[in-house]
Parts: structure tokens; sequence; C-alpha cells
């Protein structure tokens, strides 16, 4: 299992705190700062999926006027993993 903390830029939240199994699967999904509710959504609909696949459904994504937003920054932290 490999463990990455990767801190965020341009978002609410701070920090993301997660892993990746022997299977290339999300694990443990947690968001420091943001919106709480929407942000325990986003980790428990992305738990044990394949990390392509958290790539492809959540890369991109704006928040308002920003560039980013938390879950284009989980993708974000899944492709430094790389």
């Amino acid at each position: 299992m490999k463990h990455i903390v990767y801190q965020t830029s341009g978002t609410c939240s701070q920090q993301i705190d997660l892993d990746i199994d022997d299977e290339n699967r999300v694990r443990n999904v947690q968001f420091l700062g943001g919106c709480n509710g929407n942000l325990q959504g986003v980790s428990r609909l992305v738990e044990g999926m394949k990390v392509e696949e958290v790539k492809e459904r959540l890369g991109g994504i704006r928040c308002g006027y920003k560039n980013t937003s938390c879950p284009d920054q989980l993708v974000r932290a899944l492709e430094q993993a790389e």
C-alpha cells in the first residue's frame, strides 16, 4: 500500500491524505478543510475505485470561478503518486 499526503492548491481544502493499494485502487481518502459533507461524499464514492477511473471522472472539475476543485486536486494527488 502506498500512502500519499498532498498539499492542495487553489481550493478550500488544504491537504488530502489517501492510500493506493496493490491493485491500484484508491483507499482511505481524507480531506483536511473544505466543505466537510461534500468531501466526505467524494471520499466514500471513490473508495475502492481504480485510480484511472477516478482520474477520468473527476479530472478537470472546476469550483465556481476557480481553475480547479477539491475533486480535481484529488486527481492531481493521484498523478503525483505515479
